[in-house]
């Protein structure tokens, strides 16, 4: 598990019987949803609810590794990879307690916007410092 120790957050998630298919095994949109449940822990530990901008996601994309099925219980591990100007790319990896490794991996770009507009607004300086500060909990600097 050494590779989670490099991500600053780590959201735990059970397999449910009712995320696999017909095919037997997780239903590959259902690994979005597990990200989704990661990256809204590392973007609650911005307070973004609190200031004037809120975030969407403009892209995000999966790399299915390995085979999920139940049971199980995956450890999807986030992070900011990249700080842009108006834009964060979050890395997230999903491990499995079963196979004892990665089973996918995930890209996301989130975009950060005026709640009033809705239009796409520059990273107030002070989620970049959080950002910073969270990511130097596990020595990644951006």
């Amino acid at each position: 598990m050494s590779e989670l120790d490099q991500y600053p957050v780590v959201y735990e998630q059970t397999i449910a019987w009712g995320d696999m298919d017909a095919l037997g095994h997780v239903n590959n949109a259902m690994y979005y949803r597990y990200v989704e449940s990661a990256r809204l822990a590392y973007l609650n530990l911005l307070d973004l609810n609190n200031g004037s901008v809120i975030t969407v996601v403009a892209s995000n994309q999966c790399r299915y590794l390995s085979p999920v099925v139940f049971p199980d219980h995956l450890k999807i591990a986030a992070r900011i990879e990249e700080i842009r100007n108006s834009a964060v790319r979050m890395q997230y990896l999903l491990w499995s307690e079963k196979q004892q490794g990665i089973v996918a991996t995930s890209e996301a770009v989130i975009v950060c916007v005026d709640k009033i507009t809705m239009q796409k607004t520059p990273i107030p300086d002070y989620i970049r410092e959080k950002i910073k500060a969270i990511e130097l909990t596990v020595q990644h600097k951006i």
